[in-house]
């Protein structure tokens, strides 16, 4: 397999620009994941720990195996809404007892653990990549139920958790819940959808009905512990399988109950290995990475160069090196596990470039082979020349290749992705296993100056065909304000706030973060399509 050769200079102009943007952008995501850390702030981090209680990162910390990585999803989650960052829940992946699983631990410093409508499309992601990738799921639980002063939009969604718990453990996927403190209302059933509870005595608080609405419903007067104490569900309900004297206790139980899942996956383990029986790294430093990618998406660059940082020993096999150039396809493998990439070499799909990526598609779906994605396009060419060669037809086979495979795609977005363009290389919308983002990507339906400029032309066309004057300084301050609320829009931080992807990671970051998504997605049977739907030819 050939070996990629870097021409990177580092001490060029350009490298230097782009380490220096990506490192103010990182310094910013930080701040920003530094107020997720801090959940809901000095005074109320405060209050928890005089109660005696661990913070829902120490908990997190205690439960993985100890100097195993943990893969935050959605760390900005929130970011720009009225919702503090992060959402007041914390999800992702981690090994517990040498098992990977999805982990979900709500944070009882915001707002109590209430849960906002972010908080649930945060929790439902995870419990997708737990159900898409059959991985076990801990809960770990304080929470006050949902919001209610949101309940217009969190009561019909809501109920989609206990679906996906119970559609979970119907699947064979096992399903546990550390029950720390409150589990209210609607959050009772998520210890009673749940395989395995583990409850905190004098802690655990599980009640369909607190003691206000008991009252307020029928004039009972009642108390915690005797509506839904974790004595009471160990002794009378049954619903609580374990009773732990603690917090330390109640996790050391949680992982006794990993370790008697036997749980194994299904998927193959790495292949590509070298003859120390580990993986080989890249020939380059993963550092320069933030040398490689620009922080001015008009600046191209090679997307080889990223792959010589990321694939093991910097080994690469493209695909048809000579037809369609601006898009890089072949096989590599990362970590061990082999996979197939396909990445945006100029920013513009043209005809050749749809047809060889529907048909490196088809070929991983054949043999099986997982799918990386590196985004950087500005979408399909338009033109009387590209319309009259069927830009269209030959667009659709890359989305139908895309929308029908069924080996795992990993999507990572390096630069831009605008337009159909994001369809094609396999966006949100596309359901990755998996879609990371650089700091400095961008996702739009086009760049800020085209989509302005399009809103300007139909409005000119519109004023001429009713005979009315074009106000062209009223227009220039509308094409000013809308490419500035585009520019904001687009942003890694905005999309990712809203859950667009799965987490900004450094770039630097990338080949591990690639590594764990690929174990996580092993966990699974790994199998593609043999039949694809109607190709326009």
């Amino acid at each position: 397999m050939h070996v990629l050769q870097s021409t990177l200079d580092p001490s060029s102009d350009q490298a230097q620009k782009n380490r220096a943007g990506h490192e103010e952008l990182l310094t910013e995501l930080r701040a920003e994941e530094a107020k997720a850390n801090a959940g809901g702030g000095d005074k109320y981090v405060a209050r928890h720990r005089k109660r005696g209680k661990l913070l829902a990162r120490e908990r997190v910390e205690l439960l993985l195996d100890r100097d195993s990585p943990f893969l935050e999803f959605g760390s900005v989650y929130a970011w720009g809404t009225e919702y503090l960052v992060g959402a007041g829940v914390i999800t992702g992946a981690g090994v517990v007892n040498g098992v990977e699983c999805v982990i979900t631990a709500h944070d009882p410093t915001v707002k109590g653990g209430t849960m906002n409508p972010y908080t649930w499309q945060k929790v439902l992601r995870a419990m997708k990549i737990a159900e898409e990738n059959r991985l076990p799921v801990i809960n770990l639980v304080e929470s006050g139920g949902a919001d209610l002063r949101k309940q217009v939009e969190l009561f019909i969604p809501a109920g989609r958790l206990f679906h996906d718990l119970s559609a979970l453990s119907a699947k064979g996927i096992p399903t546990i819940s550390l029950v720390f403190g409150n589990s209210t209302a609607g959050g009772a059933y998520v210890p009673g959808m749940s395989d395995y509870n583990v409850f905190v005595q004098n802690g655990a608080k599980v009640f369909l009905g607190g003691p206000p609405l008991v009252k307020m419903a029928t004039g009972e007067i009642a108390d915690d512990e005797s509506l839904g104490g974790g004595d009471m569900h160990a002794r009378k309900t049954g619903l609580a399988d374990y009773l732990a004297r603690d917090e330390l206790e109640a996790i050391s139980l949680g992982r006794d109950i990993v370790e008697h899942l036997h749980w194994e996956k299904k998927g193959p383990g790495p292949t590509e290995l070298g003859p120390t029986g580990l993986a080989e790294p890249p020939l380059y430093d993963e550092d320069e990475l933030l040398d490689i990618a620009s922080v001015d998406l008009k600046v191209p660059f090679d997307p080889r160069e990223v792959l010589a940082r990321v694939l093991d020993g910097s080994r690469f096999e493209e695909h048809k090196p000579l037809y369609g150039t601006a898009l890089v396809t072949g096989w590599g493998s990362i970590h061990g596990y082999p996979i197939g990439v396909i990445a945006n070499a100029r920013g513009v799909l043209f005809n050749e470039e749809a047809r060889k990526g529907a048909e490196f598609i088809l070929k991983c779906n054949q043999s099986d082979i997982p799918i990386l994605f590196l985004q950087n396009t500005t979408g399909f060419m338009v033109g009387t020349e590209y319309e009259q060669a069927g830009i269209v037809k030959d667009g659709s086979k890359l989305v139908n290749a895309v929308t029908n495979s069924k080996v795992p795609h990993i999507t990572l977005n390096i630069g831009a992705s605008y337009g159909a363009g994001n369809y094609g290389m396999s966006g949100r919308s596309y359901d990755p296993r998996f879609l990371f983002s650089w700091p400095s990507s961008k996702t739009a339906i086009m760049g800020p100056e085209q989509l302005a400029g399009v809103l300007s032309i139909v409005a000119k066309a519109s004023a001429e065909g009713a005979g009315r004057p074009f106000d062209e300084e009223a227009d220039a301050r509308q094409r000013a304000e809308t490419e500035a609320r585009v520019e904001a829009e687009q942003r890694a931080l905005t999309m990712s706030g809203q859950g667009f992807d799965d987490g900004i990671i450094d770039p630097r970051d990338t080949r591990s973060v690639l590594g764990i998504a690929l174990s996580l997605i092993h966990s699974n049977d790994i199998a593609g399509t043999r039949g694809y739907g109607v190709f326009r030819m």
